[in-house]
């Protein structure tokens, strides 16, 4: 299925994804900075991310269909963070079930999303399609009518240093490319159900893959 979606997609499974091209310039900073204030705020006001990276893979025309599929990532599970057991409201014998995934649209990772979610919270169904499919979580758990409850949001990474906004100017323009590191932003949040139940805790990790698009401008 994944395959299948990559080659509608117009991109080969087997073909890497292409680093953001984004020149080292002042300018190129300054919008690649307001872009991922953007997609933060963006994912903080709505309770979906799969919907929300959606939307964003089809405004800046990485795919079409602009579909995000969730495909499991490789490694050992990981214990449920002390802090997150806790806001989850769970004790520590609680059955935890853990799932780590890399959101995917036109063959490029948004985004490596660790879930860890208590199955006794949601319906048989849906445990069943969270095990046995690359459904994304948030679409499985729809029916639960179910809202995100931010713990955090870091900005991992900044294109400009800090005090931009008070220097007299901005870094220079300099030849080449502009870096940037795997990591973006994290997001810790919770899922309640539509009675305010929480039954996941998550943690987000966008890649620098959100900005795999051309600049918003021509930049000489």
């Amino acid at each position: 299925m994944l395959l299948a979606g990559a080659l509608a997609a117009g991109v080969h499974a087997d073909e890497p994804p292409r680093a953001p091209a984004w020149p080292d310039t002042a300018l190129a900073r300054t919008e690649a900075l307001a872009l991922l204030q953007t997609l933060n705020a963006d994912l903080l006001s709505h309770d979906s991310a799969t919907l929300t990276l959606e939307r964003w893979c089809a405004a800046h025309g990485m795919a079409s269909p602009a579909k995000v599929t969730a495909e499991p990532m490789q490694g050992a599970s990981r214990d449920l963070p002390a802090d997150l057991r806790a806001a989850l409201g769970i004790g520590a014998d609680e059955p935890v079930a853990y799932r780590r995934v890399a959101l995917r649209c036109g063959g490029r990772t948004l985004s490596e999303a660790e879930n860890w979610y208590v199955p006794a919270r949601l319906t048989a169904a849906m445990n069943h399609t969270l095990e046995t499919t690359d459904a994304p979580f948030g679409k499985v758990v729809q029916p639960l009518h179910f809202r995100r409850r931010t713990l955090s949001a870091e900005l991992l990474w900044s294109p400009l240093p800090a005090g931009w906004e008070r220097a007299e100017s901005l870094p220079a323009d300099r030849p080449g490319k502009l870096a940037m590191p795997h990591r973006l932003l994290q997001h810790r949040a919770l899922l309640v159900d539509g009675d305010g139940h929480p039954f996941s805790a998550l943690i987000e990790t966008y890649t620098e893959q959100v900005l795999a698009f051309d600049p918003p401008r021509s930049v000489p």
